[in-house]
């Protein structure tokens, strides 16, 4: 029971964090490992607990997604379902030990890149280009990355397409979480298909993700933007130090 609260706890801490700045894995995942969950398993069942909101978001933004010619997002789309499918067999071919080995780098990159997110994309804007066969490769790298562990999967997406020459903030927003969404989509089923996602924890870390995304808009409407930003990389920084202290201990 105590396993089951402290999941419950914090997918709906996730579910908050989500919906107001991003950094919900920093909570499930890590979770997930204290309870007793292998590695790899937890990695799943954290993708698992976390799909629904990528629904809802895409759903928020759906007209921002009609906006984008369906030609290019149906090609953006499949892209992005080839890279999150390799990224999600890499996955499944790594072992817990190795995966353990790499997991606090992972949560180490994915703060830094939550931290410097705005810098990162005001970088990437002035570097702009239009979207070429490079920046589908680019998709395609990032895909791999969000397949096999998503965490700031947001933020580089984001990056991402201010490369590619997009200005408009909704209409990026519209496109990745559309894009999280497909790439969520064929990692959970992935990952279930393989027998990794624990069924319990995460039907219960599913409503409970839902419930923390609902409460979260009141906090995210209250709470100044700095306040955000500075919990989402407390519990980053926190999580990095935490598994490379499991890692080395």
């Amino acid at each position: 029971m105590l396993d089951m609260l402290i999941l419950a706890l914090a997918a709906f801490g996730a579910g908050v964090l989500n919906t107001i700045a991003g950094g919900g894995t920093f909570l499930t995942f890590p979770a997930l490992v204290f309870t007793g969950i292998p590695p790899v398993a937890a990695n799943a069942t954290s993708a698992m607990a976390v799909f629904p909101g990528y629904l809802g978001g895409a759903v928020g933004f759906r007209a921002e997604l009609a906006s984008i010619p369906r030609t290019r997002l149906i090609r953006l789309v499949l892209v992005t379902l080839a890279g999150g499918a390799v990224g999600s067999g890499l996955l499944l071919v790594s072992s817990n030990a190795a995966f353990s080995a790499i997991v606090p780098v992972l949560l180490l990159v994915a703060t830094l890149a939550f931290l410097f997110g705005d810098p990162i994309r005001n970088w990437a804007a002035a570097r702009a280009r239009s979207v070429t066969p490079e920046g589908a490769a680019g998709l395609f790298a990032v895909a791999v990355y969000g397949g096999y562990f998503n965490g700031g999967l947001g933020i580089v997406l984001l990056a991402l397409f201010a490369l590619w020459g997009m200005t408009d903030i909704h209409r990026m927003n519209g496109l990745k979480n559309g894009l999280s969404f497909a790439l969520s989509a064929i990692s959970v089923a992935i990952f279930a298909l393989a027998g990794l996602v624990a069924w319990p924890q995460a039907v219960l870390m599913m409503v409970a993700a839902t419930l923390g995304g609902y409460a979260g808009a009141p906090i995210a409407r209250a709470l100044p933007r700095r306040a955000v930003r500075a919990i989402v990389t407390l519990v980053g920084f926190s999580m990095s130090a935490v598994f490379f202290w499991r890692l080395l201990g």
